[in-house]
């Protein structure tokens, strides 16, 4: 719980500290920020030189597959790749097998996680029982079992007069809200974004308007009701704007988009790659170009990955039936790093990101290196090149659209509570 990081170039947008530093951690927490520190003897040294040191880096959408569809992932298993790919808190999603929405379900993966798991699970309770949209789970008792945020992840809760109430509830307990934004009846049998690559391949699409409609709704109830909500994964130039423009008439409305988003368009899915199908589908430059502007002026808050492993027999069979979503835990810093190297991002943006406001729109107390705060520390070589290889993944699963690609920068060390738990 004791440990002493020298020399590094600390970021702490949390402090609007960026200059090198020793950080001296005690007891599990952050006890003195400074220059040439003097530890304790005994306590372990980590020499940051040339490496940077932020808070622990915080991914607010990851799915666990615990409880009930362990065969794709579990709860050791996703904190290990937490680990690897610099993150010290994940939120867990709770489209599980049952879902999260008792107090039993939620204490299940809290107590499981305190044995098994090497990073900080939160989880994320659903906002409504079974999440089946039809009326609200227990929200009170969510939060009181530990849970962070509700949502029905996966799929949308259709019914707008039961996510008024879902928004009206969350506000007054102080409980997230965070909506997958997704007209069904728009989607239909769609199965990757509708444009040229779609047409080209015979492949049903999914029109961007499927997403903006639904975002638009979620913005109008939370305004209506003077609520905050949280939009998951959003991936259209649309989706953007309508937050954009709500930020600016003061509706407490926040959002994420995720690597793949800003990386890749549906040219990915050229050859039927099933490692390219997700939810929200790929989409257009255009769109990439707009998650970059968003991440760039602030409408978009968040980084998160939506971390979605399945095994291999619901990949490798044909496009319209494998399942959506990638592993993204591993891949997600240096994909995001590279909006520093062109300049699109500054690191302190990428810190707030990653760490910083994820942790504020969830209310944990985490994200920042303030004396006494949990000394939850993520060490990064930003120059540090390598390539992902399925066997070298700490993830059970390994469907990701970027295997063979090579990466520059990684979390070289991941401490949780002043322990060192991943080192590269």
């Amino acid at each position: 719980m004791n440990l002493l990081i020298k020399g590094g170039r600390v970021i702490d947008p949390s402090q609007g500290i960026d200059a090198n530093l020793d950080v001296l951690i005690a007891d599990g927490v952050v006890l003195e920020l400074g220059q040439g520190l003097a530890a304790p003897e005994g306590t372990p040294a980590i020499d940051a030189s040339g490496l940077i040191v932020t808070p622990g880096l915080i991914d607010m959408h990851v799915h666990l597959r615990d409880p009930g569809l362990e065969y794709k992932e579990d709860i050791a298993t996703g904190s290990r790749s937490a680990a690897a790919g610099g993150f010290t808190s994940v939120a867990c999603m709770p489209n599980t097998s049952p879902v999260i929405d008792s107090k039993a379900i939620a204490s299940y993966i809290i107590n499981k996680a305190k044995s098994e798991a090497l990073v900080n699970v939160f989880p994320i309770g659903c906002i409504t029982k079974g999440g089946k949209g039809e009326s609200l789970a227990e929200m009170g008792e969510l939060k009181e079992a530990g849970c962070v945020g509700v949502s029905d992840d996966g799929k949308p809760v259709c019914n707008s007069e039961l996510m008024r109430r879902a928004l009206e509830y969350a506000k007054g307990i102080g409980i997230a809200v965070i909506s997958h934004s997704e007209d069904l009846a728009l989607v239909g049998e769609g199965v990757m974004n509708e444009g040229f690559v779609s047409t080209e391949l015979g492949l049903k699409g999914i029109p961007w308007a499927a997403e903006d409609i639904a975002v638009a709704r979620e913005v109008y109830l939370a305004e209506f009701a003077g609520a905050p909500v949280h939009i998951a994964h959003i991936s259209t130039v649309g989706s953007a704007r309508i937050i954009r423009n709500a930020k600016a008439r003061g509706v407490k409305a926040t959002c994420e988009t995720a690597p793949h988003y800003f990386t890749l368009t549906d040219e990915a899915v050229r050859g039927y790659e099933t490692n390219a199908k997700m939810n929200p589908p790929l989409r257009s430059a255009a769109d990439v170009e707009a998650m970059k502007a968003g991440l760039a002026d602030g409408t978009i808050d968040a980084i998160a990955t939506d971390h979605a492993p399945h095994h291999p027999d619901e990949k490798d069979v044909e496009f319209n039936v494998a399942l959506n979503g990638i592993v993204g835990l591993e891949t997600s810093l240096p994909l995001s790093l590279k909006l520093v190297e062109e300049g699109r991002l500054d690191l302190n943006q990428l810190v707030s990101l990653m760490s910083c406001t994820p942790a504020k729109i969830l209310g944990l107390d985490r994200g920042t290196l303030k004396v006494g705060a949990v000394g939850d520390v993520t060490v990064i070589d930003p120059a540090k090149e390598w390539q992902v290889e399925a066997a070298k993944l700490e993830s059970k699963s390994k469907n990701s659209p970027f295997l063979g690609w090579k990466m520059k920068g990684r979390a070289v060390y991941t401490v949780v509570k002043g322990q060192v738990v991943y080192q590269a």
